[in-house]
């Protein structure tokens, strides 16, 4: 795409770099002059993608951390505050899907519902935490969180789907609640400091999470990558916030992302939560 900015020395920060489109993410920002931080949970792989986008000629560092654990995102928070001189973008990209057995409720480190602690609970730490190093360049910083087309209500009064559980229902709910922390974030911070947006980057990529649950990809990890490159390289996007994008066009996300009681449920059931390691 023509209307990009160049990367050039700015330091991007990827999670869940290992596989899928978190490994063609990385190696397409270090080949726009990136130096990308890439974040895994398994040493081994994280090694290989590691010299992967080294090879390239790239600066690159790795961190690894398990994101079901709220511990280790703390832990990870703090030794990338001490590590790195700065953090110009975060991409929130790593997930739990739907599970290869959909019906096996799991649960992190916790014992929160495994979708929600990984797919919400984590980008919502890690990004707080961080907000000291992603203000630290002095404006223009830039996160985004990959969501999801799929997306359904969290029930308030069960959200740990502690009855009749299924995982593409849990991986749903907990897209939707990073989108709404997305336009929480986005809504306590200048735009002129940090922009948070979310977006759907592809449907059915061909994914391990995708392939696990049984479902048939029908395009590539590119297909994704694209979009969620433009939103840190637009120009066209600096100072907006708070946003939802189905791949490369702003859109309304759930309704009930946009309801002021639902909203304030999650956001008190998301502090309870994280309170242990907020601070």
């Amino acid at each position: 795409m023509n209307n990009e900015t160049p990367l050039d020395g700015r330091v991007v920060l990827v999670t869940g770099t290992t596989q899928g489109m978190g490994r063609a993410l990385a190696l397409d920002l270090a080949a726009r002059g990136a130096t990308v931080l890439l974040h895994g949970r398994d040493p081994r792989r994280l090694a290989a993608v590691l010299a992967e986008v080294r090879a390239t000629g790239a600066e690159a560092r790795g961190y690894r951390a398990d994101l079901g654990d709220l511990a280790q995102v703390r832990a990870l928070a703090e030794e990338l505050l001490g590590a790195e001189p700065r953090l110009d973008a975060l991409v929130h990209n790593a997930v739990a899907g739907g599970g290869s057995d959909p019906t096996r409720r799991e649960l992190s480190a916790q014992g929160v519902e495994l979708r929600l602690a990984v797919n919400h609970l984590a980008p919502h730490l890690l990004t707080r935490r961080l907000l000291p190093l992603l203000r630290r360049g002095g404006g223009g910083a830039r996160v985004v969180n990959v969501a999801s087309i799929g997306q359904s209500p969290v029930d308030l009064a069960d959200p740990m789907l502690e009855r009749g559980y299924e995982g593409l229902e849990a991986y749903c709910r907990s897209k939707l609640a990073l989108i709404m922390d997305t336009f929480a974030l986005a809504a306590e911070l200048p735009a002129g400091e940090v922009t948070v947006n979310a977006l759907h980057p592809a449907h059915l990529m061909d994914t391990p999470g995708v392939r696990a649950y049984g479902l048939v990809p029908e395009v590539g990890v590119e297909e994704g990558v694209r979009p969620t490159v433009r939103l840190l390289t637009d120009p066209a996007l600096a100072g907006v916030t708070g946003r939802y994008f189905d791949r490369f066009t702003e859109t309304r996300a759930h309704d009930w992302a946009y309801d002021p009681a639902a909203r304030a449920g999650l956001a008190a059931l998301t502090e309870r939560l994280v309170a242990p390691f907020a601070n």
